[in-house]
């Protein structure tokens, strides 16, 4: 029988990388936002790790794409939803981000797609197209204390739930609890990733616009599916 699984982060990933036919990366704050904002526009967006900024810059050049920077001012495209907003149709970007890209890059012979509270929605309907009855992971991609060890973030184990929400699948109990901690959540969701430690980091650094569009919920079609290493949209 399909069903539905959730674990957390890299470890997550390498764990069920394997037994799962699709793999949704959940990374709302603000990989997975970004892509989805990206997308919206007919963008293809390449992952890229975070850390090596020569090496990104060689990457961009190898590929002829444009380089989107760390969170900036001064109007640049950068990780920050806001900023992609207006991003010209079929661009074509390389985003480094310290969790959702590498995550992406991880999950080996699996179908990846960048969900998000926006495109909850119509990420699960994808993932069930592609899945063709095969197991479904989602990952919440979480954050990190300053040790490098993970930080479970509660923004994305809320939007996975909200894509397990919609996929209506039997599941295990992780993905049971995510489920449900979506539907806690729901009713106060603005107000949720506003207060959660990451929304605070974010309003403190000025991106309040991030965190209002990471907000939105199943206001996007986009099923952004890594393909040939860029994500596009597939829900068309």
């Amino acid at each position: 029988m399909q069903k539905v699984r959730c674990e957390w982060g890299l470890g997550g990933v390498e764990l069920l990388r394997g037994q799962a036919a699709v793999m949704v990366i959940v990374d709302v704050l603000s990989f997975s936002t970004a892509v989805d904002v990206a997308t919206h526009r007919q963008a293809r967006v390449h992952p890229f790790p975070w850390g090596d900024d020569a090496a990104a810059r060689d990457e961009a050049a190898r590929l002829g794409v444009r380089l989107v920077s760390g969170r900036r001012a001064g109007g640049q495209l950068s990780l920050s939803p806001a900023s992609l907003m207006k991003l010209n149709p079929g661009e074509r970007l390389l985003l480094p981000s310290p969790n959702g890209s590498r995550l992406s890059l991880a999950c080996g012979e699996a179908v990846v797609i960048a969900g998000c509270l926006r495109n909850a929605g119509a990420v699960a309907a994808k993932a069930l197209e592609l899945a063709q009855g095969g197991d479904i992971a989602v990952i919440p991609g979480g954050e990190r204390w300053a040790d490098g060890s993970l930080r479970p973030a509660i923004e994305d184990l809320i939007g996975a739930g909200a894509i397990i929400e919609a996929l209506g699948l039997e599941g295990e109990p992780e993905a049971a609890m995510a489920r449900d901690a979506f539907r806690a959540a729901r009713p106060n969701l603005k107000a949720v990733l506003f207060g959660c430690r990451s929304g605070i980091e974010l309003c403190e650094r000025g991106y309040e616009r991030d965190v209002e569009i990471a907000a939105e919920l199943d206001v996007s079609r986009c099923a952004p599916v890594l393909t040939n290493g860029a994500y596009e949209d597939a829900a068309t």
